[in-house]
């Protein structure tokens, strides 16, 4: 297989994507795509826009070559594949949206990407009053979520990373007692971007009764002897073709000897994430796989604090399809990743959560991060 950085492999990954998305929209009878800021615009081109006022757009049609509207001040940064899209650089006293409504006109049915600021799809409907709109995810995430041989080694890439971190932790080489979890977060961040990744996306670090937050704010709460310090932690590496994979791990440490209840606790969590990272096989349905886990932990007497689904999907965003939750009846498909991350949160006294990115494979279920499961002791 080519290099996943060379030029020539990206230029035929993005000619398939395209491809495969202006497939499915005429299975789905669906005339255009418009793609803005996001994570959609990076996986068919390579180029992410920034966040601004001015409007950056991809409009892909069936049975035409996809367009590029971007502001031209930010065309330099778009690595031109002249065969497989056009860019349209507008300048500061163009209109863009007419631009996008000139190409749209004779269109009836458009899928707007779930994450376009709603401004400018209401200017959209302003020129072209009769358009039906659909969310673009329901396209997108079916091509998303199913991760070739190459993303699965990019993913594979990043877990690694931080499972070295991971590690680190658990061995004490971080340093946790007496330091705030704010300046053990930047730590792990820090961390983070030495490891490969091109940004972080988060580091959360939560002491004793703050564990029990699952999305806790690392702030000035300082770390003691003898209680659980939650760290869930991970971001995103960029390759050379301007597409990002994300990374994302949980592991939990006691500083000390931990007390037999939460020893207990800790070990029901533990069977149940294992339990559940078996049972990640095609054609399971995903609910089955949140049940699973949630069973043994109401055995175990703390159903209750079980407050969130298993888990979510990930790839070129830390949370995409399929999501690992009840009421998602889909089976999982070969090439599915996704985290599985079961937690237990009693509130004011304490939390645990366990966390790998799994990939469904001809194999079986394949854990990306190897990281110990087991509660560290930092004595």
């Amino acid at each position: 297989m080519p290099s996943v950085f060379s030029s020539t492999y990206s230029y035929i990954m993005f000619k398939d994507r395209l491809q495969n998305a202006q497939n499915l929209m005429l299975e789905s009878n669906i005339d255009a795509m418009l793609l803005s800021v996001g994570a959609d615009l990076p996986y068919f081109t390579g180029y992410e826009a920034m966040p601004l006022e001015r409007l950056t757009m991809l409009v892909l049609q069936t049975g035409e070559q996809p367009v590029l509207i971007i502001p031209e001040l930010e065309a330099p940064r778009v690595t031109k594949m002249p065969d497989l899209f056009k860019i349209h650089p507008w300048r500061e006293t163009e209109d863009p949206i007419r631009v996008v409504a000139n190409l749209l006109r004779g269109t009836e049915t458009v899928a707007v990407g779930d994450t376009t600021w709603s401004r400018f799809t209401i200017d959209i409907l302003n020129y072209l009053p009769d358009l039906q709109l659909s969310k673009a995810s329901i396209l997108t995430s079916q091509l998303r979520a199913i991760k070739s041989e190459d993303e699965l080694l990019r993913l594979q890439q990043a877990s690694s990373a931080v499972d070295r971190i991971a590690a680190r932790l658990q061995s004490g080489e971080i340093d946790l007692v007496g330091q705030t979890e704010k300046q053990i977060s930047d730590e792990i961040g820090r961390q983070i971007i030495l490891e490969g990744h091109t940004k972080v996306n988060f580091a959360i670090v939560a002491a004793g009764e703050n564990a029990a937050s699952p999305h806790h704010e690392p702030g000035e709460r300082v770390v003691h002897e003898s209680e659980v310090v939650l760290c869930d932690f991970g971001g995103t590496m960029i390759g050379k073709d301007g597409v990002g994979y994300c990374s994302d791990i949980t592991r939990c440490v006691w500083t000390g000897d931990p007390p037999q209840e939460f020893q207990e606790m800790y070990q029901i969590l533990q069977d149940a994430q294992a339990k559940q990272v078996q049972l990640c096989q095609e054609g399971v349905p995903a609910e089955e796989v949140d049940r699973a886990g949630r069973e043994i932990i109401t055995q175990g007497g703390y159903g209750k604090y079980f407050i969130h689904r298993t888990g979510h999907g990930i790839g070129v965003e830390a949370h995409e399809e399929p999501y690992i939750v009840e009421g998602n009846g889909v089976p999982l498909q070969i090439g599915n990743v996704f985290s599985i991350e079961p937690g237990i949160y009693i509130p004011n006294k304490w939390g645990a959560r366990l966390e790998d990115i799994v990939a469904v494979t001809n194999d079986g279920p394949i854990s990306l991060n190897a990281a110990n499961h087991d509660l560290a002791l930092i004595r």
